[in-house]
């Protein structure tokens, strides 16, 4: 999970992460950090995100983008 928010903290620097239960409702993500983060991810798990898990709703918590990284075969520490 430490590698999701580092990766979250780098893109949005200005917001702290770890006191929004929802990134989406909060602001803290809008559709442009969503595919900056998706690229992120790829990178730093070394996985392919499939463009049907890229919708806000898999990217409101560190929990829902952990599950999009196992659907596409990384693993989330």
């Amino acid at each position: 999970m430490d590698k999701v928010y580092k990766v979250l903290e780098e893109i949005r620097p200005e917001f702290d992460f770890r006191d929004s239960e929802d990134f989406i409702e909060d602001g803290y993500l809008d559709s442009f950090d969503i595919v900056a983060v998706v690229s992120e991810l790829e990178s730093s798990f070394g996985i392919i995100i499939d463009g049907l898990d890229v919708i806000p709703e898999n990217f409101v918590s560190v929990e829902t983008i952990c599950n999009v990284i196992k659907k596409n075969g990384g693993t989330p520490e």
